[in-house]
Protein backbone atom coordinates (compact mmCIF):
# COMPACT_ATOMS: atom_id res chain seq x y z
CA UNK A 1 0.00 0.00 0.00
CA UNK A 2 3.07 2.13 0.70
CA UNK A 3 4.62 1.72 -2.62
CA UNK A 4 1.01 2.48 -4.58
CA UNK A 5 1.28 5.95 -2.63
CA UNK A 6 4.54 6.74 -3.74
CA UNK A 7 4.07 6.02 -6.80
CA UNK A 8 1.51 8.18 -7.01
CA UNK A 9 3.13 11.21 -5.20
CA UNK A 10 6.06 10.60 -8.18
CA UNK A 11 3.58 10.79 -10.68
CA UNK A 12 1.88 13.89 -9.05
CA UNK A 13 5.85 15.56 -8.84
CA UNK A 14 6.54 14.74 -12.43
CA UNK A 15 3.37 16.02 -13.16
CA UNK A 16 3.88 19.55 -11.58
CA UNK A 17 7.29 19.87 -12.85
CA UNK A 18 6.34 19.37 -16.12
CA UNK A 19 3.24 21.62 -16.32
CA UNK A 20 4.68 23.89 -14.27
CA UNK A 21 6.71 25.66 -17.45
CA UNK A 22 3.16 25.67 -19.83
CA UNK A 23 1.43 27.86 -17.10
CA UNK A 24 4.39 30.09 -16.23
CA UNK A 25 4.42 31.36 -20.04
CA UNK A 26 1.24 32.58 -20.45
CA UNK A 27 0.76 35.94 -21.93
CA UNK A 28 -0.62 39.28 -20.42
CA UNK A 29 -4.64 39.65 -21.67
CA UNK A 30 -5.21 41.95 -24.82
CA UNK A 31 -5.95 45.12 -24.12
CA UNK A 32 -8.79 45.29 -26.26
CA UNK A 33 -11.51 42.85 -27.26
CA UNK A 34 -13.86 42.58 -30.45
CA UNK A 35 -17.26 42.22 -29.68
CA UNK A 36 -18.56 39.03 -31.06
CA UNK A 37 -21.94 40.26 -31.97
CA UNK A 38 -22.74 41.25 -35.40
CA UNK A 39 -25.76 41.06 -37.31
CA UNK A 40 -26.33 40.45 -41.21
CA UNK A 41 -29.43 40.73 -43.47
CA UNK A 42 -29.69 39.21 -46.87
CA UNK A 43 -31.90 38.28 -49.75
CA UNK A 44 -32.05 35.06 -51.40
CA UNK A 45 -33.57 33.16 -54.62
CA UNK A 46 -34.50 30.04 -53.92
CA UNK A 47 -35.51 26.67 -55.97
CA UNK A 48 -36.80 24.01 -54.58
CA UNK A 49 -38.44 20.63 -55.17
CA UNK A 50 -41.76 20.65 -52.77
CA UNK A 51 -42.23 16.72 -52.26
CA UNK A 52 -45.74 17.33 -53.30
CA UNK A 53 -45.89 17.63 -57.00
CA UNK A 54 -42.87 17.35 -59.87
CA UNK A 55 -42.69 21.14 -60.64
CA UNK A 56 -40.05 22.80 -59.14
CA UNK A 57 -40.67 26.05 -57.17
CA UNK A 58 -38.73 28.81 -57.67
CA UNK A 59 -38.79 32.07 -54.74
CA UNK A 60 -37.75 34.77 -53.54
CA UNK A 61 -36.73 35.23 -49.49
CA UNK A 62 -34.51 37.17 -46.81
CA UNK A 63 -32.61 36.27 -44.15
CA UNK A 64 -31.09 37.65 -40.65
CA UNK A 65 -28.22 36.38 -39.21
CA UNK A 66 -27.06 37.42 -35.77
CA UNK A 67 -23.77 36.24 -34.95
CA UNK A 68 -23.90 36.00 -30.74
CA UNK A 69 -20.42 34.12 -30.25
CA UNK A 70 -17.46 33.78 -32.76
CA UNK A 71 -18.95 31.30 -34.73
CA UNK A 72 -22.58 30.71 -32.83
CA UNK A 73 -25.12 32.56 -34.86
CA UNK A 74 -28.75 32.74 -34.74
CA UNK A 75 -30.61 32.65 -38.03
CA UNK A 76 -34.05 33.41 -39.10
CA UNK A 77 -35.09 33.31 -43.39
CA UNK A 78 -38.40 33.37 -44.32
CA UNK A 79 -38.92 32.14 -48.18
CA UNK A 80 -41.75 32.71 -50.50
CA UNK A 81 -41.55 30.57 -53.47
CA UNK A 82 -44.54 31.53 -55.75
CA UNK A 83 -42.76 30.89 -59.08
CA UNK A 84 -43.60 28.02 -61.75
CA UNK A 85 -46.25 27.11 -59.86
CA UNK A 86 -48.27 24.09 -60.82
CA UNK A 87 -52.23 24.58 -60.84
CA UNK A 88 -51.83 27.14 -58.25
CA UNK A 89 -49.53 25.21 -55.93
CA UNK A 90 -47.00 27.04 -54.05
CA UNK A 91 -44.93 26.72 -50.36
CA UNK A 92 -43.78 29.85 -47.87
CA UNK A 93 -41.10 28.79 -45.07
CA UNK A 94 -40.73 30.84 -42.14
CA UNK A 95 -37.64 29.54 -40.21
CA UNK A 96 -35.56 30.21 -37.09
CA UNK A 97 -32.51 28.37 -35.53
CA UNK A 98 -28.94 27.54 -34.62
CA UNK A 99 -26.18 27.96 -37.45
CA UNK A 100 -22.65 27.39 -36.77
CA UNK A 101 -19.72 28.75 -38.97
CA UNK A 102 -16.99 26.35 -39.60
CA UNK A 103 -13.30 26.46 -40.35
CA UNK A 104 -12.62 29.62 -42.93
CA UNK A 105 -10.52 29.36 -45.88
CA UNK A 106 -9.61 31.97 -47.92
CA UNK A 107 -12.72 34.36 -48.20
CA UNK A 108 -14.92 31.07 -47.83
CA UNK A 109 -16.92 30.62 -44.76
CA UNK A 110 -18.89 27.05 -44.42
CA UNK A 111 -21.91 26.62 -42.12
CA UNK A 112 -24.46 24.32 -41.13
CA UNK A 113 -27.86 24.95 -39.56
CA UNK A 114 -30.66 23.49 -38.02
CA UNK A 115 -34.08 25.30 -38.20
CA UNK A 116 -37.57 25.29 -37.14
CA UNK A 117 -40.73 26.46 -37.46
CA UNK A 118 -43.74 26.48 -39.79
CA UNK A 119 -44.52 26.48 -43.65
CA UNK A 120 -48.05 27.44 -45.61
CA UNK A 121 -49.18 25.27 -48.41
CA UNK A 122 -51.66 26.55 -51.00
CA UNK A 123 -52.88 23.05 -52.70
CA UNK A 124 -54.09 22.73 -56.23
CA UNK A 125 -56.41 25.21 -57.72
CA UNK A 126 -56.74 26.87 -54.36
CA UNK A 127 -58.91 24.48 -52.73
CA UNK A 128 -57.02 24.90 -49.53
CA UNK A 129 -54.43 26.21 -47.42
CA UNK A 130 -52.91 24.92 -44.48
CA UNK A 131 -50.13 25.91 -42.16
CA UNK A 132 -47.55 22.98 -41.25
CA UNK A 133 -44.60 22.38 -38.33
CA UNK A 134 -41.09 22.50 -40.40
CA UNK A 135 -38.31 21.36 -39.31
CA UNK A 136 -34.58 22.09 -41.89
CA UNK A 137 -31.37 20.74 -42.05
CA UNK A 138 -28.95 22.27 -44.20
CA UNK A 139 -25.68 23.75 -45.05
CA UNK A 140 -23.78 26.21 -47.29
CA UNK A 141 -21.11 28.51 -47.80
CA UNK A 142 -20.55 32.27 -47.43
CA UNK A 143 -18.15 34.57 -49.79
CA UNK A 144 -16.53 37.78 -47.96
CA UNK A 145 -16.74 40.17 -51.22
CA UNK A 146 -15.87 43.14 -48.54
CA UNK A 147 -15.65 44.17 -44.75
CA UNK A 148 -19.52 44.79 -44.91
CA UNK A 149 -20.64 42.25 -47.97
CA UNK A 150 -20.99 39.06 -48.53
CA UNK A 151 -22.23 36.64 -51.09
CA UNK A 152 -24.50 33.38 -50.25
CA UNK A 153 -22.71 31.46 -53.07
CA UNK A 154 -25.27 28.17 -51.78
CA UNK A 155 -26.97 27.15 -49.53
CA UNK A 156 -28.85 23.82 -49.27
CA UNK A 157 -31.42 22.64 -47.43
CA UNK A 158 -33.46 19.92 -46.54
CA UNK A 159 -37.02 19.98 -44.85
CA UNK A 160 -39.47 17.83 -43.26
CA UNK A 161 -42.92 18.55 -42.77
CA UNK A 162 -43.61 15.74 -39.77
CA UNK A 163 -47.71 15.96 -39.77
CA UNK A 164 -48.46 16.81 -43.44
CA UNK A 165 -51.63 15.76 -43.61
CA UNK A 166 -51.16 12.42 -41.61
CA UNK A 167 -47.86 11.34 -43.48
CA UNK A 168 -44.27 13.34 -43.88
CA UNK A 169 -43.50 15.52 -46.83
CA UNK A 170 -39.57 16.53 -47.34
CA UNK A 171 -39.29 19.39 -49.26
CA UNK A 172 -35.52 20.24 -50.59
CA UNK A 173 -33.65 22.73 -52.31
CA UNK A 174 -30.91 25.65 -52.81
CA UNK A 175 -30.82 29.32 -52.41
CA UNK A 176 -27.94 32.04 -53.63
CA UNK A 177 -28.08 35.72 -52.31
CA UNK A 178 -26.13 38.38 -51.15
CA UNK A 179 -25.79 40.06 -47.44
CA UNK A 180 -25.24 43.06 -46.03
CA UNK A 181 -23.12 43.04 -42.50
CA UNK A 182 -25.21 45.81 -40.33
CA UNK A 183 -22.45 45.74 -37.49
Amino acid sequence: MTRDRLLFALFLLFALVTLEPAQSSAQVAPSAFKSPLSLTAGGMVSGFQPDYVDSKLIGLGAYVDLTIFHGISIEAEGRWQRFNQLDSIYQDNYLIGPRVKLHRFWRATPYVKALGGFSNMNFEDNIAHGRFTTVAFGGGIDLKVSRRWSVRAIDGEYQIWPDFLGSNLKPYGLSAGIGYKIF
